[in-house]
């Protein structure tokens, strides 16, 4: 069920043998992500259960559902943009059927993250789910 988007990262984690070459590359996907604006920073947009600051945006149009997002850290900043290649052009109602874990265990992120990192990539998981599941 992962989108192409998310197909292209897992070929290039296949590509990439080395677990620095990953976590460089996860970092360079955040930095390719466009900013999100400041004024989306707020309170109902923060996800709690994150380490560092965390802000998704989600937009549902035509069904779709896609959502940008931001991160003070580096790394979180790639794990949101990895998320976005796992969902944004979902039809909605699909959303919440996507296997997150077994999906982001392609990529072997469990085995390399932090403790914090991993519950707060399954917070985002959750807003990201509870968002489409109110809109379904």
């Amino acid at each position: 069920m992962a989108t192409l988007a998310f197909e292209d990262i897992v070929e290039d984690f296949e590509f990439l043998e080395d677990w620095e070459d990953r976590y460089r590359h996860v970092i360079e996907l955040g930095k390719a992500m466009p900013p999100l604006a400041d004024a989306l920073k707020v309170p109902a947009t923060k996800v709690d259960g994150c380490a560092s600051q965390v802000w998704l945006h989600p937009v549902i149009e035509d069904g779709a559902f896609s959502f940008d997002g931001e991160s003070d850290a580096m790394i979180v900043r790639g794990l949101i943009a990895v998320l976005r290649a796992l969902y944004n052009g979902l039809p909605v109602a699909q959303v919440p059927a996507v296997d997150a874990g077994r999906e982001l265990a392609r990529l072997g992120l469990h085995d390399h993250l932090s403790a914090q990192r991993s519950n707060g990539l399954r917070a985002m998981v959750e807003r990201i789910r509870d968002v489409a599941s109110e809109h379904a």
